[in-house]
């Protein structure tokens, strides 16, 4: 959730933010699925406590 927020985009994967690097850049961490929508390139878990 917090690497979406930072990324612009809401809980269903869209796009709201406003920059254009951040949209270029999107395929950092996310894939483009159909209709605009961004899904995660893998799943981030921190382990300690």
């Amino acid at each position: 959730q917090t690497i979406s927020g930072e990324h612009g985009l809401d809980g269903s994967g869209h796009y709201n933010g406003s920059s254009d690097l951040l949209l270029e850049r999107m395929n950092v961490y996310f894939n483009e699925a159909n209709g605009d929508k961004y899904v995660p390139r893998a799943v981030l878990v921190d382990l300690e406590p």
